[in-house]
């Protein structure tokens, strides 16, 4: 039962991904900054069908159409028949701008960040992943690995072309993870165990005799290696509970299903598959 649930969060996961890079990434060509709008809305949902509810009632997205006052009526909408959310991420929920509803303060933080304020431009102009998670962090209701995540789906864009293993966030399933792998880090942050694993996966798969099939040409990055912590975390809930963590259940059980994924890739990856 243990390997189904896990199958299916990262399956789950796997149909996001594609989604965020098909559907609101690489649809059609957008500005730069349409193309970051488009991204950090689609995060904050993390719902592939509250995006495609949201598009028809609004149309196109981008800042041509947003209005925070329309945006609001169209998800009020939504919620009438399904949640909108996501539940892939912990989302800040705080009141930073003064709404009891969550989407209405992300709207108006969508709105300070890409109208009225001077957050944008400092987006558009960040010079590393790094920079690009500093200026995301330091806006309300975004966390650490909010952050994060923001930042490495922009730079999945052709925005940015950041290096992915320049910088990483471990986020608290990762945390969970590293700890349940690792006894005694000697240390080291979770953060510096990520990139030694990234550092040193080839040596480390031809010791354990461990044929690793690899996305084609493209080995592990840090946000992989911190995502395979995150699943081990979540695996171990019920294969082996005797891991003690402050999370116990797994948040979706296994459903089977007969769709298949068409995967496609930031072409700037430049995969070569064998």
């Amino acid at each position: 039962m243990a390997q189904f649930k896990y199958c299916n969060a990262y399956r789950a996961s796997d149909r996001v991904f594609q989604f965020l890079i098909k559907e609101v990434i690489y649809k059609c060509e957008y500005s730069d900054v349409d193309t970051l709008f488009r991204i950090f809305l689609f995060r904050l949902l993390n719902k592939n069908s509250t995006w495609v509810e949201l598009e028809k009632r609004i149309g196109d997205i981008s800042l041509a159409t947003f209005d925070s006052n329309t945006y609001a009526t169209a998800l009020e909408d939504i919620r009438e028949t399904q949640p909108i959310y996501g539940n892939a991420f912990i989302l800040c929920a705080n009141k930073a701008f003064g709404y009891d509803l969550k989407h209405l303060n992300q709207l108006a933080l969508l709105e300070q960040v890409f109208v009225r304020g001077e957050a944008r431009k400092k987006l558009l102009q960040a010079s590393s992943l790094e920079e690009l998670f500093r200026t995301l962090r330091s806006l309300p209701l975004i966390g650490n690995f909010m952050a994060y995540q923001i930042a490495i789906d922009m730079n999945y864009s052709e925005v940015f072309n950041f290096d992915e293993n320049d910088f990483t966030i471990a986020g608290p399933g990762a945390l969970r993870g590293v700890k349940k792998c690792i006894e005694d880090p000697m240390g080291a942050s979770t953060e510096d165990i990520i990139m030694h694993m990234v550092v040193h996966q080839d040596e480390e798969f031809e010791r354990l005799g461990i044929q690793f099939k690899s996305l084609g040409d493209r080995k592990l990055h840090a946000i992989d290696c911190q995502g395979l912590f995150c699943e081990t975390d979540k695996y171990s809930r019920e294969k082996h509970p005797e891991l003690k963590s402050n999370r116990k259940k797994i948040k979706a059980a296994f459903k089977p299903t007969s769709d298949s994924i068409d995967y496609f890739y930031p072409p700037k990856w430049g995969i070569k598959f064998n």
